[in-house]
């Protein structure tokens, strides 16, 4: 007998999203009108909001338009960050960036994936850990679990799978190791 597929019998009731109905409601909103939107620029605003709703956000971060974040309760935010227009935030569970991080446009933070193996299709949620200094690259995925060290970069377009080790630079799909990253000072 061939095992296959059987969504019908997909059953997630294990996973907690942190808050009750009524906050994630209030969330969906203020994400759609204000963080996933051109509407609302100021940067200020999304800055409060985020920690109204129980992110851990540092100073002078910068917050791009068109940004989504599923849940802010499970995101930290360090110091002096930039996350680009269209930034995607799918954190299920607790995604952590450092101080001096930057998400560039479409970069896609993905906590949650599913077991193909299972015929339940079972949903798998890992952190993710932004280290001081990295760069996630233009339209890059960082997958389920993956810690970025510090100050390496996921090249454009590319997909982590793996860790990314301290100070390299990572590029393709899956991404790997091209170069060491040197840092010049000023």
């Amino acid at each position: 007998m061939e095992n296959k597929t059987d969504i019908s019998s997909y059953n997630n009731s294990w996973f907690n999203p942190g808050r009750g109905a009524l906050i994630r409601t209030l969330w969906y909103f203020v994400n759609a009108m204000v963080f996933n939107s051109y509407a609302f620029p100021f940067n200020g605003l999304k800055v409060f909001l985020l920690r109204l709703f129980g992110a851990k956000v540092g100073k002078a971060c910068i917050i791009k338009p068109n940004v989504n974040i599923k849940y802010p309760w499970f995101l930290k935010v360090g110091d002096y960050c930039w996350i680009g227009e269209k930034v995607w935030i799918d954190n299920l569970i607790q995604v952590e960036i450092g101080n001096n991080v930057c998400l560039s446009q479409e970069a896609f933070l993905l906590c949650g994936n599913h077991d193909y193996k299972k015929t339940t299709f079972d949903l798998i949620v890992k952190p993710i850990v932004i280290s001081n200094g990295a760069w996630i690259g233009a339209k890059a995925i960082v997958c389920p679990g993956v810690i970025v060290k510090e100050h390496s970069v996921l090249a454009a377009a590319s997909v982590a799978t793996k860790n990314l080790e301290a100070y390299g630079v990572y590029q393709g799909n899956p991404a790997v190791f091209v170069k060491g990253r040197i840092i010049i000072e000023k």
